[in-house]
């Protein structure tokens, strides 16, 4: 049975995060402890100049050490708090994480080596050898590759075991071969499962040494086994099939609760629904759309993404609009989209509106307000926006990909939504209109919202299935 875990990432919610892996390790480490009170859980991140003064006041002061990143000692503070029954360590270096970014700075290699480093001698500088290091995502898996080689003839680290999850297989830690001495300091011994085709990959190394490897959805571990998903490591990914695995997120129920959410006009429940038509009628208000409760409100909150499935949206949109519907838009990305959905709108006022910004406060209203939430996804490693929307009562139309099809099932089976299985601009405008047709009867309708708000999407569930996956390791 395991007693005791170690999380490493990148991020951390609440105290600095980009997107879904911060997230994921904001509510996971505290859902795993709540479900076994005896693990002794703890998790561990940088100590960005993003994390707010508010948090570094209840942070204590653990040590000093110093880190070895190749040839190189480095100054590394460890500072930890306490929440939710999790200890928290922040790994401090201003030189690596004084920056306005979390990633993309010119030398993240060196940086999460650095980190990566810190991460193992953490564990003998507070004496917490775990029976799990549970790493996440390419800038953990340096740890992966190096509590397998540089620190595996310490008896101490030679019985941690390593679980590596990749939540986008996207982004892969891939570095020039040059800086392999220079920067990561690996053992020679692991550089040919750390090279793919002459260059250093992380993810390939951590996926070759890991225990055990698990990513966000059943669905998506299946697909990054194929050449269409795997952006090149189908073949790693196949060959450690035997020890993949998909878990789907959860999404915190106590941050995403239609009953008690302080961010939204009117609370309502699956008992009383009254609350959502004011929500409604307030974010046609905030959008400048017409407030008319009988009108289908589609909405989309994204990232204006290519991998979102933006293309197949601009490629209907006005078509869509010819049906008596509403459409709103939140999200912030790549200028093309940005400047077409601000012309989409101008072309469709009253029906239309877009904000083209990140705003987590106008998320809530989005979710709580609109009848539908669109995600068209070309790919989409698990989705946490389905999962929100169906919380509020608002049924999602996904495409089947990744985790959408894992989490969203369509309506004429007796699902909780929408879907659709091409990608193609028309199949998804075809169910848009299966969509519109159930909405226009009441009665339907409701039947479909309760049961969207009925499907348990807590983070219990999936701390379940972690730990039973850490006890199957372990034993």
């Amino acid at each position: 049975m395991t007693n005791s875990i170690l999380f490493a990432g990148g991020e951390i919610l609440p105290f600095a995060a980009t997107g879904g892996l911060g997230d994921v390790l904001g509510s996971l480490p505290e859902a795993v402890k709540r479900r076994r009170r005896s693990m002794d859980v703890r998790a561990v991140m940088p100590l960005y100049s993003k994390v707010s003064a508010e948090w570094r006041k209840k942070m204590t002061f653990v040590k000093a050490i110093t880190v070895k990143v190749a040839w190189r000692q480095e100054y590394c503070g460890i500072f930890s708090l306490k929440k939710g029954g999790v200890t928290y360590y922040f790994i401090d270096n201003e030189k690596y994480f004084s920056r306005p970014s979390l990633y993309g700075e010119f030398d993240d290699a060196e940086r999460f080596a650095f980190f990566s480093g810190a991460v193992l001698d953490l564990m003998s500088a507070v004496d917490f050898f775990p029976q799990v290091l549970h790493a996440n995502d390419w800038q953990t898996a340096p740890a992966v590759i190096m509590l397998k080689s540089n620190y595996s003839s310490d008896e101490r680290y030679k019985a941690v075991k390593a679980i590596y999850t990749i939540h986008n297989v996207d982004y892969q830690g891939d570095f020039d071969m040059s800086i392999y001495d220079d920067v990561f300091g690996f053992d020679w011994k692991v550089r040919d499962k750390v090279d793919f085709y002459g260059r250093i990959n992380l993810t390939k190394g951590a996926v070759e040494l890991a225990d055990f490897i698990t990513t966000v959805s059943p669905n998506y571990a299946r697909q990054i086994q194929t050449p269409e998903y795997a952006h090149g490591l189908d073949g790693v990914l196949s060959a450690a099939s035997y020890k993949l695995d998909g878990i789907i997120n959860g999404i915190d129920y106590k941050l995403n609760d239609p009953e008690s959410d302080p961010d939204i006009p009117k609370n309502f429940s699956s008992d009383d629904l009254s609350g959502k038509a004011e929500c409604k009628a307030e974010l046609q208000r905030r959008f400048g759309l017409e407030i008319r409760p009988g009108v289908p409100l589609i909405a989309m909150i994204s990232r204006l993404a290519g991998h979102k499935g933006f293309d197949l949206v601009m490629r209907v949109c006005d078509e869509m609009m010819q049906n008596d519907v509403q459409f709103v838009l939140l999200g912030t990305g790549e200028e093309q989209y940005e400047e077409f959905f601000r012309r989409f709108a101008d072309r469709h006022q009253k029906r239309a509106g877009v904000s083209i910004s990140y705003d987590r406060k106008l998320s809530k209203l989005i979710y709580a307000g609109a009848d539908m939430f669109l995600m068209p996804s070309k790919s989409e490693a698990c989705g946490l926006a389905q999962m929100i929307a169906s919380r509020y009562g608002t049924v999602p139309i996904v495409r089947e990909t990744g985790g959408l099809y894992d989490t969203i099932k369509p309506y004429g089976a007796g699902g909780n939504g929408f879907t659709f299985s091409a990608y193609n601009a028309h199949d998804m405008l075809y169910v848009i209109r299966e969509a519109e047709g159930v909405y226009r009867d009441a009665d339907k309708w409701h039947e479909l919202m309760l049961r969207a708000m009925s499907v348990d999407f807590s983070w219990g569930a999936s701390a379940k299935k972690y730990i039973s996956m850490y006890d199957k390791i372990i034993k």
